[in-house]
């Protein structure tokens, strides 16, 4: 466990959050939920069989010991939550009760109505399953039209910065509207997990005007869009890489941006510029890559690669009940 996970988890520990992990048929998010429920920093829902669960974690010599399990088609909750999810998605009750036994739809009910601040989940789901059920029970931010995605990257010790990437998972061809809300809630998670000033970059192939094509006025105009809906922030664009984290090339080539070389927060223009950065900079760059990290829903939501350790998904935890707060 690096020194940034282990400063997450201290930091979320000083106000322990309840986050539901619905894969609990996968032994990894037990495992998981145990040596969260261990460090003290989350308090842990797991949703499946309780005798299952138990197995699992027995065969590591564990035991459940401060982690809720609950079989979503026998919770005492499922009955309230199909009312619910039928009133607000206008379906009958017959049929929302049998959405909502399933575990991402339960997860999801459990973060709407309050019995859980977050939930984490993708182990062993698709990218869209997560969001489809998000979007459906937890439901998108006021002002936010699609969900986005950022990775935490972790420079070598050496280096010792930390950047937020966003969107490195989610939407291939943003418009400029969905990259000014990919920014700006970006900056506010940048907040919260780095407890540090967001200093935001819109990359691009252009720096102030150096090139001219569609794509540099769309980050043109996302910028635009960015100010309205944060003023307060510090944020420009659109600038080249090297001018958004160097102050000596921003000197040269945008003595007058606010940003100055300072960027902590990194907006790319388009998925294939995303994916491509966070992998350079993770593979070339010896970085470390916490993510994806999803944004963009009333409350956080979590979707892990299906290949992620126990480790990736106690990182992710810590980073979850940090967004709930």
């Amino acid at each position: 466990m690096n020194s940034v996970v282990k400063k997450l988890i201290e930091v979320a520990g000083r106000t322990p959050k309840t986050l539901v992990f619905p894969e609990g048929a996968d032994e990894r998010i037990p495992l998981a939920a145990c040596e969260i429920a261990a460090l003290g920093f989350v308090k842990p829902i797991v949703l499946g069989k309780r005798e299952e669960i138990e197995a699992i974690v027995s065969r590591e010599g564990k035991t459940l010991e401060g982690v809720c399990v609950i079989d979503p088609k026998e919770s005492e909750l499922l009955p309230g939550m199909a009312a619910e999810y039928a009133a607000s998605r206008g379906v009958k009750e017959g049929i929302a009760k049998k959405l909502v036994s399933k575990p991402l739809a339960f997860g999801g009910m459990l973060v709407r109505m309050g019995h859980a601040d977050g939930m984490v989940a993708g182990v062993a789901s698709a990218t869209s399953s997560v969001i489809q059920a998000a979007s459906v029970t937890v439901e998108l931010a006021e002002g936010i039209s699609a969900p986005s995605s950022f990775f935490l990257m972790v420079m070598p010790e050496a280096d010792g910065r930390v950047f937020v990437f966003a969107d490195c998972g989610v939407n291939i061809q943003p418009t400029a509207q969905e990259l000014a809300e990919i920014g700006v809630v970006a900056a506010a998670n940048a907040k919260k997990l780095l407890g540090a000033e967001p200093v935001v970059a819109f990359l691009s192939l252009s720096t102030k005007g150096s090139a001219a094509h569609p794509d540099v006025d769309k980050v043109v105009e996302a910028v635009r869009i960015a100010r309205e809906m944060a003023p307060e922030l510090c944020l420009d664009g659109e600038l080249q890489l090297d001018a958004a984290i160097s102050p000596r090339v921003a000197e040269k080539k945008a003595p007058e941006s606010p940003v100055k070389g300072a960027a902590n927060v990194l907006v790319f223009p388009d998925l294939d510029s995303g994916n491509i950065g966070y992998k350079l900079t993770q593979y070339l760059g010896g970085a470390q890559a916490i993510g994806p990290i999803m944004q963009g829903f009333k409350k956080p939501v979590n979707d892990m690669s299906r290949g992620a350790t126990v480790a990736d998904v106690v990182a992710v935890a810590a980073v979850t009940a940090l967004q709930a707060n």
